[in-house]
């Protein structure tokens, strides 16, 4: 576990190196208190993390069914994270980790992480950040002298400066820099990934001061054996937007070839493997086009960073965006057009929806590209069945749901999904109409199997197995499957 100072703040006050000596006395001795605001999946997985690293650590949550939950040692995501359940079970069995539904709980906090959603709003793109203040009004209103505050949640460019400062002043009665410091510390985990990516990732650590940043920096050293930098505030506000606008653009890249290739009749999946031939090492790595980007982070993201800089228009980045919204309804016009090949009208289908959640084998739903697809379906086919193994509302059995449909679409790879037999699924249906979101399936099988086919980033299939060669030795590569879309 290792920390490093990367342009760090020249601001550092004396009077506060008195409070910091102190705090980092207690962090060599594991005698920090340290206070988690929210309880999500970053907020739970960050409090067991310090937990299980020795400190003494106190979890709030409005939600007072979470609270319970948690208080009987175990996360509401419990399938998909076994070594969190693991890790909060003996945390709290050791008394090194506390629940409670009342922020006041954390007035002996010196060490306060505030992680709720900052939402941006679907129609006007505007970040919401009501959580985000009303959590700091309610923690400066319990907010202890001398206390160190760090913001996970993900924020736009000096929202810290605008929003969270003036609301901890303003409930506290205490001056930023004089009686308590600040810090963003942006959160790196992905839903069935929490305590794995936790532990390993590099930090960020954003101080108020140069001391801040570089406590903060040896904080989390204690949890990650990923480098944590130590920088100023506004650089780990705009390093987190920016990475994941990244992705989102690199992801619109692949999608639209994908979309081009559909469109000319080629191959995505062997032009991609030729655009990588010279080097394929360089970090031009293209990405795999998918049915749509779902998630809390990355279709918002942009989002936050344009609302930091409001002066500048990003035209950039609204375009990857629109093309990566429209994923989900370019799926329903390739299902129109196959259903049409097979001389059967939209309004007289019945179709199957394989997956809900918008990452595989998990059973998170925010953002899901399906919602979108299942919300334009619903009033225009005869019948629209949606199932997911994951999601409770859609875990049927997948059988009843096959039978006598007229096509199959898959949003998400769940394994289970990579493992079904074509044969089978042909045998259940009225019509053989397979719309492959993400190319999970072997299109030369597929259609020896009797299917239409149509699958992301490929065009109309010729009939020969020569012109549908089976992708899977050029799909899925092992450095794939890091950098794959989601």
């Amino acid at each position: 576990m290792s920390s490093t100072s990367s342009h760090p703040p020249s601001l550092s006050p004396s009077h506060l190196l008195p409070a910091f000596a102190s705090l980092a006395t207690r962090l060599a001795g594991r005698e920090l208190v340290i206070g988690v605001v929210g309880l999500g999946y970053v907020g739970i997985t960050t409090a067991a993390a310090f937990a299980g690293a020795g400190f003494r650590v106190i979890g709030t949550d409005r939600n007072a069914d979470r609270i319970a939950t948690l208080q009987r040692g175990g996360p509401p995501f419990v399938p998909f994270e076994p070594a969190l359940a693991d890790l909060i079970t003996r945390a709290v069995t050791e008394k090194k980790l506390a629940f409670a539904d009342a922020i006041d709980a954390l007035a002996y906090a010196d060490v306060a992480l505030v992680c709720v959603e900052t939402p941006v709003d679907a129609h006007d793109h505007v970040p919401r950040f009501e959580a985000l203040s009303s959590a700091s009004l309610a923690l400066g209103a319990v907010l202890k002298r001398g206390a160190l505050v760090i913001v996970e949640s993900t924020l736009a460019p000096r929202c810290m400066q605008t929003t969270v400062i003036p609301a901890l002043e303003q409930a506290s009665g205490l001056t930023h820099l004089k009686d308590f410091s600040v810090g963003h510390c942006p959160q790196r985990v992905m839903p069935g990934k929490l305590l794995s990516n936790l532990q390993s990732m590099p930090r960020v650590c954003g101080g108020d001061t140069a001391q801040t940043a570089q406590f903060m920096a040896k904080l989390y050293s204690t949890i990650t054996s990923g480098q944590c930098h130590a920088t100023d505030i506004l650089t780990a506000e705009i390093v987190k937007t920016a990475e994941n606008t990244y992705r989102d653009i690199k992801i619109a890249f692949a999608n639209e070839l994908g979309r081009i290739c559909e469109s000319a009749g080629a191959d995505f999946h062997q032009i991609r493997e030729l655009m990588l031939q010279p080097d394929p090492q360089k970090e031009h790595h293209v990405l795999l086009p998918g049915a749509g980007v779902g998630g809390h982070c990355i279709p918002k993201d942009p989002w936050l960073l344009l609302h930091g800089s409001p002066a500048h228009t990003g035209e950039l980045l609204r375009a990857a965006r629109a093309v990566n919204d429209s994923m989900p309804l370019h799926i329903a016009r390739v299902l129109e057009e196959a259903l049409s090949e097979a001389k059967l009208a939209l309004a007289d289908a019945r179709v199957v929806i394989l997956g809900y959640a918008y990452l595989e084998n998990t059973s998170e739903t925010r953002g899901s590209p399906s919602e979108l697809l299942v919300q334009h379906l619903s009033s225009k086919v005869s019948s629209l069945v949606v199932h997911d193994p994951w999601v409770h509302a859609f875990n049927t059995a997948i059988d009843e749901g096959l039978a006598d449909a007229d096509a199959v679409v898959v949003m998400v790879a769940h394994d289970v999904y990579r493992t079904m037999d074509l044969t089978r699924i042909a045998s259940a249906l009225r019509t053989r109409i397979l719309i492959d979101g993400r190319n999970v399936f072997d299109l030369s099988k597929a259609m020896r199997a009797g299917f239409i086919v149509r699958a992301i980033g490929k065009g109309v299939p010729a009939t020969s197995d020569d012109a549908c060669t089976s992708l899977t030795s050029v799909m899925m590569t092992p450095h794939d499957q890091a950098n794959k879309s989601v």
